[in-house]
């Protein structure tokens, strides 16, 4: 099977939350790689960062769209090295990708959504969020602490909060879709045994040690509340022009396939082409040619 047959073939209804529906991650399975085996999927990852890579260089010569690539999940279930092997054949010069941390002293005297809005990608490009403003519905959520801490009006920190995020993020999100910019949404969905072997393996391998935080296995005390939390944020904000992607993410090899030919597939949709160029324009490239050629 070439990368085309798999964009032609393989529709994953499975990961896409459709709107309206009430999530329980339960019904994705962390573990499905469909009928691919490791060897083939490496293989066609491979195309499909080719396509990826001649598709981008069509949204950038056209310069009408952008893409944002949101990236959320529970840590260690492969953001990075899913970023890193899907875009490795893109022209840097055409994406950029932005690490969302705690907030600094500056972006808690603006709104939430401040910094996402300082971050988005210019037409023609791909900016890429490696967690992103869902942050704000997530583990502000689970730590109520962080919430106290943020500088809005009391009045606003009631229950209808969550809500009022997810009307605010739903609105912003068909405010960016209006304007030419798409967006694509995966959650990364490793299950709690495969996150414990990948924390330990961080910690029995020297050059692993670096990406390891006390803090990180601290967090998986709070795993059914960011579970719970991640099911209302796909239940309130999988929407018809920014629907959620939950992509297996057990097995890195399967989840680079699926991430890479969805953004290809989406990439297609849009009917992306070089520009056309003027009959003037075309008669300077011929002067051109014949005064190159012309040289001794």
């Amino acid at each position: 099977m070439d990368a085309q047959s798999f964009l032609d073939a393989f529709t994953p209804e499975r990961m896409v939350v459709k709107p309206g529906t009430n999530v329980k991650l339960q019904d994705f399975n962390p573990g499905f790689t469909g009928d691919f085996n490791k060897d083939e999927a490496k293989a066609l990852l491979r195309q499909g960062v080719q396509d990826l890579a001649r598709y981008q260089d069509m949204l950038y010569a056209q310069n009408t769209y952008a893409l944002l690539l949101i990236f959320q999940a529970m840590d260690a279930a492969g953001k990075d090295s899913t970023i890193k092997h899907v875009m490795s054949g893109v022209n840097p010069q055409g994406c950029q990708v932005f690490s969302f941390k705690q907030p600094s002293t500056e972006e808690l005297d603006h709104d939430y959504l401040w910094r996402s809005f300082k971050a988005l990608p210019e037409r023609g490009n791909i900016g890429i969020f490696n967690r992103s403003y869902y942050e704000e519905v997530l583990v502000v959520r689970v730590h109520p602490e962080l919430l106290a801490q943020q500088q809005i009006p009391k009045s606003v920190k009631s229950d209808r909060i969550w809500q009022q995020r997810f009307d605010d993020i739903n609105n912003f999100e068909k405010y960016l879709t209006n304007n030419g910019i798409v967006v694509m949404k995966f959650f990364l969905n490793v299950s709690k045994e495969e996150q414990k072997r990948r924390f330990l393996k961080r910690i029995n391998r020297p050059d692993k040690n670096w990406k390891f935080s006390l803090s990180d296995v601290r967090e998986r005390a709070y795993w059914d509340d960011y579970q719970a939390a991640y099911e209302d944020a796909f239940t309130h904000t999988s929407t018809q022009w920014a629907p959620w992607h939950i992509i297996p993410a057990d097995h890195k090899w399967f989840t680079r396939l699926v991430v890479a030919n969805l953004i290809s597939k989406k990439l297609q949709s849009l009917n992306l082409a070089y520009p056309e160029l003027e009959e003037n324009h075309m008669e300077r490239l011929r002067e051109a040619k014949v005064m190159l050629e012309s040289e001794e």
